[in-house]
């Protein structure tokens, strides 16, 4: 379980590229809780279950948006992309 998702010898990796996995492969967890949490909410029948399942998934986005800001804070190139696409008015796909 420590080398899940791990495509090279940890032993080769650096302590930077080790966090990074973490933080990518949380990131990836803390994503698949909001899908998961967004199906239970749609399904639900109970309207009070409803508000509390999607109270938790939008924790999971909170989660979500601190993991990214450590990843841009800690790799320059996903800060450029980042800073070109968020929150801009333009278009999204390259033309």
């Amino acid at each position: 379980m420590a080398n899940e998702g791990y495509h090279e010898p940890i032993d080769e990796l650096s302590d930077e590229t080790r966090d990074m996995h973490r933080a990518i492969t949380s990131l990836m967890e803390e994503l698949e809780a909001v899908d998961w949490y967004n199906q239970r909410v749609d399904a639900c029948k109970d309207k009070e279950l409803a508000a509390i399942l999607a109270h938790n998934r939008d924790e999971e986005k909170e989660h979500a948006a601190m993991v990214l800001e450590w990843i841009r804070r800690r790799d320059p190139s996903f800060d450029k992309e980042l800073k070109d696409y968020l929150f801009s008015d333009g278009d999204i796909a390259h033309g």
